[in-house]
């Protein structure tokens, strides 16, 4: 049967639906709005790239596999009269199993946030920005062709299958069982056949496919052919030679973009390239990427990393324990001429050397990332735009880079809340008689920057950080501090901040009269079963209350999310700390003196509660009970 034939319908044949993701998938492919439709080149190259390095490690152990000697290459095929285009490979090849399992679903994670994300936006262009961010695979094929046909045979196996789709919703998968067909299928590898649509005819042309080839896959580790009509030989247009294993002095900077998009999935440009080779104990070559753009998995706890390991160009695994979880943004190359061959990729990642070369590399890129926020500080912005709060989970799960990842972090504070704000930048501007680095930590930057607690700190202008990223409750409670300052919780314990003067014009809360002292014991006699003390503040300067932890244990938002993932058995009760001064505590002290509305009094003490509770984003425990109280409270002020 020939490559251009439909495929056939027999008694062997079964038709399977795409799994839910990929018919969306395949929707927006056949009906895309992105203008950049080549790039289904370079993705179907690179699956057979993978092929032919995958086939290459299986050899290893079983050379049998690999007996005819024939070297590993890619080719692509133009067909003018049959109107098709066709990528092949030597390589591993598939079963019917994978069949199935790689082409009818998807099981790269962030494929449903990126789908959602895509839908929920009306406007083309937009669609097209989501598009290019994505690495699409195998399904771009569907952005130029009508049918795609795929013709396969597992290395060191007899048996070889004809998978076929139009991407409306189901698939096709026939074994090639007759002579001819058998024949003709690939030794091994795989040939994937694009039946190219009338929009897309454009792609038969022979000049413009050598070019996309040279310029989107010139970077691949496995030669490619060009064969730009039946019968005529085949022209090599890439090389197969590494890109890493190049001199940087060679490799063109549209060469590492090329590579990037590859390699990362995504149509991006990287915001900071890294390729050195490191010589001494142990040699090893790494070509690294820092992404222009977040991808859309960057939080799935399903994610794996994208780098790759070879020894001596054979790839090891795609999924390498390289860098830690804090770095899983990275994507990058590492080649060794050290690490053993003879053993199992899982032993590989045990074994000294690579421990090694993990630190290593680890450290280098740390190294870089300083460098470019020394050297390129907007560039780097970026970066801690888009990946800061995944480097800050550094702070807390890696204390040996600790001091190295102080000098890059980032922060918005009270007097820069649009963040950009180092340590050191905070260290220099510390106050007089101010020992401490002060922090907030909470879930919304917005909430964070009106809460009561900064006020006193306002008042005396005391630079406040506002830590609004999930890790930060974490690694703030864990960190000593820096340059020789502790990090302090203004929403926890005392202040200690009553020698930093005043700045010029504003006010300090005197000292509780007689009579608000009263008020706070009726109040703390009223809340006991729900605070465990109520005091005078000495840092609220505006709000009548707020809350704050006790001085050992988490602080409020640590303890709120310990909490919600059931790390707490029991949650500490709060300190309740009351405004001396302000005009409605003053006003209640008084009615209690007169001994008046002490039932009143009581439900103003609930109501401040939950108005504390409310302003660092709680919730009122009791709505019923608050309700009752408003209303009572009400009545009375307008009766």
């Amino acid at each position: 049967m020939t490559a251009d034939a439909k495929t056939p319908i027999n008694e062997a044949a079964t038709t399977q639906s795409f799994e839910a993701d990929v018919s969306r998938l395949l929707h927006l492919m056949v009906h895309s709005v992105y203008s950049d439709r080549e790039i289904f080149v370079r993705e179907l190259v690179s699956n057979a790239a993978d092929a032919c390095e995958k086939l290459r490690y299986e050899a290893l152990a079983k050379p049998e596999l690999i007996a005819d000697g024939a070297p590993f290459a890619i080719t692509v095929a133009l067909d003018k009269d049959a109107k098709t285009l066709t990528v092949s490979d030597n390589g591993v090849g598939m079963t019917r199993e994978d069949l199935t399992a790689g082409l009818g679903t998807i099981a790269r994670s962030g494929t449903k946030a990126f789908l959602d994300k895509l839908a929920a936006e009306d406007a083309k262009s937009e669609a097209q920005a989501l598009i290019g961010q994505f690495g699409i695979g195998f399904y771009s094929a569907f952005m130029v062709a009508d049918e795609v046909v795929v013709e396969t045979r597992r290395a060191g196996l007899g048996e070889a299958w004809r998978w076929s789709s139009d991407g409306k919703g189901s698939f096709t998968i026939a074994p090639l069982a007759l002579a001819l067909a058998l024949d003709e299928a690939p030794a091994r590898g795989t040939r994937v056949v694009l039946h190219l649509n009338a929009e897309s005819q454009e792609f038969l042309d022979t000049w413009r496919v050598e070019r996309i080839i040279r310029e989107h896959s010139g970077a691949v580790a496995v030669p490619v052919d060009f064969v730009g009509k039946p019968g005529e030989e085949p022209k090599r247009v890439a090389d197969g030679s590494a890109i890493w294993a190049k001199p940087k002095s060679d490799v063109k900077p549209e060469d590492y973009v090329e590579f990037y998009r590859g390699l990362a999935g995504q149509f991006d440009e990287p915001a900071l390239t890294l390729h050195w080779r490191a010589e001494g104990r142990h040699e090893y070559t790494v070509l690294a990427f820092i992404p222009g753009s977040r991808p859309f998995d960057l939080f799935d706890p399903s994610r794996k990393g994208r780098n790759k390991l070879y020894v001596r160009r054979v790839l090891i695994t795609e999924d390498a324990d390289i860098l830690p979880g804090w770095l899983r943004f990275v994507r990058l190359v590492v080649d060794s001429a050290d690490l053993p061959l003879n053993v199992s990729r899982e032993l590989i990642q045990k074994s000294e050397v690579f421990a090694a070369i993990r630190k290593g590399v680890t450290n280098r890129v740390v190294q870089e990332l300083g460098k470019l926020a020394e050297s390129e500080p907007e560039k780097f912005a970026k970066v801690w735009e888009h990946f800061g709060a995944v480097l800050k989970e550094g702070l807390y799960e890696d204390p040996e880079r600790r001091d190295g990842l102080f000098k890059i972090a980032r922060f918005a504070t009270t007097s820069h809340p649009d963040g950009g704000r180092t340590l050191a930048d905070y260290v220099a501007g510390l106050r007089e008689n101010q020992t401490a680095i002060y922090y907030l930590t909470g879930d919304d930057g917005k909430r964070l920057a009106a809460s009561p607690q900064l006020e006193g700190f306002r008042a005396r202008g005391v630079e406040v950080l506002l830590l609004s990223d999930p890790v930060d409750a974490f690694w703030v409670s864990t960190a000593a501090g820096f340059d020789g300052k502790p990090f302090k919780s203004v929403s926890q314990g005392a202040t200690d901040i009553k020698a930093i003067a005043l700045v010029e014009g504003a006010t300090a809360p005197a000292e509780a009269s007689g009579d608000v002292a009263t008020l706070i014991a009726f109040i703390k006699q009223s809340l006991e079963n729900e605070v465990a003390e109520v005091r005078a503040s000495d840092r609220l300067t505006d709000s009548v209350a707020c809350l704050i932890a006790p001085d050992f244990g988490p602080d409020r938002q640590l303890e709120k999310m310990l909490a919600a993932h059931g790390r707490l058995s029991e949650r500490a009760k709060p300190i309740l700390e009351v405004n001396p001064t302000h005009p409605l505590t003053l006003s209640l002290a008084g009615r209690l003196k007169d001994g008046k509305d002490k039932p009143l009094i009581e439900d103003s003490a609930h109501l401040i509660l939950d108005e504390a509770r409310m302003l660092e984003g709680g919730q009122v425990e009791d709505p019923p009970a608050f309700a009752a109280r408003l209303r009572r409270v009400l009545e009375k002020a307008l009766g």
